[in-house]
Formats: C-alpha cells, sequence, structure tokens
C-alpha cells in the first residue's frame, strides 16, 4: 500500500486501480470492472442500472441486499422487493417463474433477479451451479451479490467466473475473508459499468489516489483465495462445537461448507457478552439468532479458544 503508484482515478488515471479492474474482471470473466468503497455500494449500483423505478426486483427474503443494507434500495433506486424463499440459501426456479408470470396479473412486474453466493444467514451456504443456471434460465437479468464469492468457489470447487457467467453483474468484496481493509469490486458488460461509474460519482463513491487501498485489494485477489479452505475447516469446528453446546440451536456442521455459524438462541445477548469476556467476539443478525465467522486472523489457537468459552456459555 504504501508504495502503490497512484493515480486520479475519478478521471481514469490511476494504475493500481486500473489494475486491479481488470484482474477481477478477467476473472470473473466480465468485460470490465469497477472499484467501490463497499459491497452495498456495488450492490445499489447494480439495482439503479438493471431496475427501473417502479418495478420490483426478486430477491430471498433473508438477503443482505434486503435486510442488511438499510433500505438503500427505495431510497437509491426506488424499486421494491419481491421476498422469495430462502430457507437454505438458494432460490427455487419455480418461485421466480411465479412473480414473473404474476406481473400479467397485476402485481408489480419484476425487472431483476438477485442472489446472494454465499448466503450469509444460510451458514454461509454456496449456491450449487445447476440451480444457479436454472434461476438465469427464467430470463430476467440476475445481479450476483457475491460478497463471499470466492468462497463459494474454494468450497465447491466452481470458478468464480462459471457462477458469475449465470449473471449480468457481479460484485464482490475483497475484505472479509480475503482479508483488504476495505474495496469492493463490481463487473458486467463495459457499456454498463461506464454507466455504474457514473452512478458511482452520484452516489459520492468518486475516489482520487485510491490505488493505495487497490493494492491491498489486488494482494486479496492473487494471494489470499487458496487460504480460505482453512477458514472453512475451522468454521466446522466451532459448528461442531456449537452443536455439541446447544443440541436444539439448528446449527449443523454439515451445512456449514464455507466460513459462517449461525445459531438460535433464546438469550442470544447474554451469550455475546459471555463470548467477549472470553476474548471471542460474535454477533447477532436477527431476533435470536448468533453468528461466527472465521478469517486470516482467527488462528487454530483462537478457534480452540472459541471452543472452550462456547462449552462454558448458558
Amino acid at each position: 500500500m504504501a508504495g502503490a503508484e497512484v493515480g486520479d482515478d475519478v478521471y481514469g488515471e490511476d494504475p493500481t486501480v486500473n489494475a486491479l479492474e481488470e484482474a477481477f474482471a478477467e476473472r470473473v470473466g466480465k468485460e470490465a470492472g469497477l472499484f467501490v468503497p463497499s459491497g452495498t455500494m456495488g450492490n445499489q449500483l447494480a439495482l439503479r442500472l438493471l431496475a427501473a423505478p417502479g418495478r420490483s426486483v426478486l430477491a430471498g427474503r433473508r438477503q443482505h441486499v434486503v435486510i442488511y443494507e438499510a433500505g438503500a434500495a427505495g431510497r437509491n433506486a426506488g424499486i421494491q422487493f419481491t421476498t422469495l424463499d430462502d430457507g437454505d440459501g438458494t432460490l427455487d426456479p419455480e418461485d421466480v417463474r411465479w412473480a414473473v408470470a404474476a406481473g400479467d396479473h397485476h402485481h408489480v412486474r419484476p425487472a431483476l433477479v438477485c442472489v446472494e453466493n454465499t448466503h450469509m444467514p444460510a451458514d454461509g451456504a454456496p449456491w450449487p451451479l445447476d440451480r444457479l443456471e436454472a434461476v438465469a434460465a427464467v430470463g430476467l437479468p440476475v445481479h450476483l451479490d457475491g460478497a463471499r464469492l470466492f468462497n463459494a468457489e474454494v468450497a465447491t470447487g466452481v470458478p468464480a467466473a462459471a457462477y458469475a457467467g449465470c449473471a449480468t453483474t457481479v460484485m464482490c468484496c475483497m475484505s472479509k475473508g480475503l482479508c483488504a481493509p476495505v474495496g469492493s469490486l463490481l463487473a458486467g458488460p463495459a457499456p454498463l459499468v461506464e454507466a455504474a461509474r457514473e452512478e458511482r460519482q452520484r452516489m459520492g463513491g468518486g475516489m482520487r489516489q485510491a490505488g493505495v487501498i487497490a493494492a491491498a485489494a489486488l494482494v486479496a485477489l492473487r494471494h489470499m483465495v487458496e487460504r480460505l479452505a482453512d477458514d472453512h475447516a475451522r468454521a466446522r469446528r466451532l459448528a461442531e462445537a456449537v452443536a455439541d453446546r446447544w443440541p436444539d440451536g439448528g446449527c449443523d456442521p454439515d451445512r456449514v461448507r464455507t466460513n459462517v455459524v449461525t445459531w438460535r438462541h433464546p438469550r442470544p445477548h447474554q451469550v455475546v457478552d459471555h463470548l467477549a469476556a472470553e476474548g471471542v467476539l460474535a454477533g447477532t443478525i436477527a431476533p435470536g439468532v448468533l453468528r461466527l465467522v472465521t478469517h486470516h486472523d482467527v488462528d487454530d489457537e483462537g478457534v480452540e479458544r472459541a471452543v472452550k468459552a462456547l462449552a462454558g456459555a448458558q
């Protein structure tokens, strides 16, 4: 980061940002990429470009774009969500077809399908590729919220480009498991990405000498993907500890294939406080639902400390 070659990215003159955008676009099989401050901004840009105001966007009811972006879609894009069941982290193509057909019966016509891969609230579940292909085959444009797309690649062996091939646009976070301190990328057809660049400016996302942070994102993209398997193994260890401690909490270790562990508890904040006192940070994602996430800074020693703390929780 300290040695990054920089320029003015608003003018397209930052060579490190340009290199990052090109590398990401190539990795996911798209024509062009755009560096943005956050995954939320990447998702919001896709909504603004692919769904006109007054249309609906089909998405799982627990997806990040629906519940964890502070209602941004209605404010930024003027759309409403038609939410579908995503209990296993995926959407049923038949539900998508029904929602499209409902547009002929005075329902709001959908313009776009959003999918999340991996699906965080479903224990970081990766999509089966054939399921995503079936959703795309319905015929609507697809935006792939791939905040943890490379976790899906490592867990399934399906290349990120194969997943992205089902979508018009794809977003991926270089932070989270890939370890960069900040930044995400949006990729898609070149004309669409050029339009996204203008929309990014409208949303306050134009950055100047952004090569300083793009340099870290390049390291993330080039060197931090394969190591995600370590995070997945450690999350499985945590899931086993959670299932042992709370057998009725809904945590199935066999379902934990990436780096997210969730479970139910009637007093989640009591558990969070107990873990914090033991030096383990956990959080909540819904009423009565807790989450643990593994990443580069959680080593085997840290996992075992967490396992011990979980065993002593009430």
